[in-house]
């Protein structure tokens, strides 16, 4: 059964075993590359090309470690005739990302399915505390809003996918926008950061008890953040009637991030007259990912794709030979 806008808050639910994919990309942060070009299809050994958020030097970095150095990592499809692009958003509680299977992987099936993917490079606590990640999320969006045509996107398609603490930066960049700046002399700056859709996966999304996710909270926001701080980051109370189209997907007995996180969100967007999806599972861990090895839980994306699919943002047409996907 779906859970769906206009509804009581219902989960679709299954048996599954809920396989852990531990990640082979596990990484605080890639090495540093060249500032923006022209965009590149991903070659032959499926890599994309990546850019610097800010080619002069990101703001308030500490230091020119990679740690330091915000980043998207493009892949374009073949054919993307709904003109549709994702930023990818790994999680990792906000101290570490897990690029492989929540970053690399998510590209891969994006662009099998006819979608520009757009990986994200965030910087992280301890070092780093918001509003850096934030900030770091929204450039991205105006930068890939700002070279949509270069990308063969519409700039009223550009989505944005979390995991876990990456989920929360994601419900965070669509509930906390702006229009842009106008009178900046940096024409990225320009653009409007709000994502048209959001597609949360088990999404860290309170900061706040009983619920909370305590160490994404830490490396967020530091040991002792003020109560004002906490409300305003916890996405489910910053929910309104121009939040994004949202999905979600996360599992009843997750052990890590409570489900109630993702009902609270679908809950509070459902009450805002958001259109809503949700999908909840009985059993999975934590941070499978797309569950590829898991027959079970692997059909959540497929409920995506669908999703996608009937709100514009995806094509039957545009998806490559079953061999290509991943």
């Amino acid at each position: 059964m779906d859970a769906r806008r206009g509804g009581a808050v219902l989960g679709w639910i299954c048996l599954a075993s809920g396989l852990f994919f531990m990640d082979r990309n596990t990484v605080r942060a890639a090495g540093p590359q060249a500032a923006v070009p022209a965009a590149v299809k991903a070659d032959a050994a499926g890599a994309g090309k990546t850019v610097l958020l800010w080619p002069e030097g990101a703001p308030k970095a500490v230091g020119k470690t990679p740690e330091d150095t915000p980043t998207l990592t493009i892949y374009l499809p073949a054919k993307n005739s709904t003109h549709t692009g994702v930023i990818v958003a790994p999680g990792g509680g906000y101290a570490h990302l897990a690029m492989g299977h929540e970053g690399e992987d998510i590209a891969h099936w994006l662009v099998a399915r006819g979608v520009a993917a757009f990986v994200l490079k965030y910087r992280l606590g301890p070092v780093y505390h918001h509003p850096i990640e934030l900030g770091d999320a929204q450039r991205a969006i105006r930068l890939v809003r700002m070279n949509a045509k270069e990308y063969g996107i519409a700039p009223d398609h550009i989505g944005m996918w979390g995991f876990s603490a990456g989920g929360h930066l994601a419900a965070t960049a669509g509930t906390h926008y702006d229009a842009g700046n106008a009178a900046s002399p940096d024409p990225i700056e320009r653009e409007r950061c709000r994502p048209d859709f959001l597609i949360l996966a088990y999404a860290v999304i309170t900061l706040l008890q009983p619920n909370v996710h305590g160490s994404s909270r830490k490396y967020l926001l530091g040991d002792d953040p003020a109560r004002s701080v906490l409300a305003n980051l916890s996405d489910e109370t910053q929910v309104t009637r121009d939040t994004p189209p949202t999905f979600l997907f996360a599992t009843t007995d997750d052990g890590v991030v409570p489900v109630m996180n993702s009902v609270a969100f679908y809950s509070a967007l459902v009450k805002n007259d958001v259109p809503a999806e949700m999908h909840l599972f009985q059993h999975g861990n934590h941070g499978v990912g797309l569950a590829a090895g898991n027959p079970q839980l692997s059909i959540w994306t497929e409920l995506l794709i669908k999703w996608m699919r009937e709100r514009g943002y995806a094509s039957a047409t545009d998806a490559a030979s079953p061999s290509a996907a991943r």
